[in-house]
């Protein structure tokens, strides 16, 4: 093997890079003088260096998909372990459940507990927004042959996904007319909060009805939810109706929880202690100017 002396080798050292600022200048003036023989030696050079390339390209490429699979990797392992976690609090929580579902199959029994009737119900459309003797009412179509097959409609109540919307006060062969909860006509026991404190909630023919007849001592509360109460044996229990609200006049009001004005398919619940409803109650000055008020 041949050795090179140190300052063979220094003298070396200092001329490459004025070596390679001449051949790259040198293939700058080909280049302009000779395209094609640029074009050319510019082709053999990439033919040259293609193996070089794969065999660089190869390894870099296997790290950038290892460093990926590796990262999806420790990822997966966190989604397992949060899942894991999430799992435990499930399981304390249906073992809660179970041991409330046994207290309360315990307490239902000794208090002889009776649960009530499941409903019938059907799902209708609503195709019409009437007036006529109710301001506030809709008409919704019937399955056909649903009251031959003796289905008794009237009372029935009327629920959107969310609330309580109405009640059926008419019913035909192929439509029923659905009493609107805002109806100045419309009147429902409901029940305030979590104690249940009992009110009278009212129609007024605006968009949220007026709430009536509370406890003495014991005003609605901001935001307390209203529900149906069974007083009169009109509505069941239970039914979610609204929230409470104090308006700009502070008067308490119930906010629908149904889209009342944007009714489209309702389900009608048919209860078996469902009555008729009383005779509709005209609108007087007062209360127009009350429900023009609302608006």
């Amino acid at each position: 093997m041949i050795r090179l002396s140190v300052p063979f080798r220094q003298a070396l050292s200092r001329l490459t890079l004025p070596v390679m600022l001449v051949l790259s200048l040198g293939a700058v003036l080909i280049g302009r003088a000779d395209q094609g023989l640029a074009d050319r030696l510019r082709g053999m050079l990439d033919v040259v260096l293609a193996p070089a390339y794969a065999l660089v390209t190869a390894p870099v490429v296997a790290l950038e998909h290892g460093s990926g699979v590796v990262g999806h990797l420790f990822s997966l392992e966190a989604q397992n372990q949060q899942l894991q976690a999430e799992n435990a609090k499930l399981l304390q929580w249906q073992s809660v459940a179970m041991a409330l579902e046994a207290q309360n199959d315990a307490l239902k029994t000794a208090l002889n507990y009776t649960p009530s009737p499941t409903p019938a119900f059907f799902t209708a459309n609503v195709v019409a927004d009437l007036g006529g003797i109710y301001a506030r009412s809709v008409l919704v179509s019937l399955p056909p042959g649903l009251t031959q097959s003796g289905a008794n409609l009237t009372g029935a109540i009327a629920m959107d996904g969310r609330g309580v919307a109405g009640r059926v006060v008419e019913a035909g062969d192929r439509s029923a007319r659905v009493l609107l909860i805002t109806d100045l006509n419309s009147r429902i026991p409901v029940a305030l909060g979590v104690h249940g404190l009992p009110a009278l909630m009212a129609g007024t023919n605006g968009s949220d009805p007026a709430l009536l007849y509370w406890a003495p001592g014991k005003p609605p509360a901001e935001g307390d939810m209203v529900l149906t109460s069974a007083e009169g044996g009109v509505f069941p229990p239970g039914l979610p109706v609204g929230v409470v609200h104090y308006d700009a006049q502070n008067d308490p009001v119930v906010l629908p929880l149904a889209d009342i004005d944007g009714l489209r398919m309702v389900r009608l619940f048919c209860y078996p202690s469902n009555q008729p409803v009383l005779a509709p109650e005209h609108e007087t000055p007062k209360t127009a100017a009350k429900s023009h008020r609302k608006h």
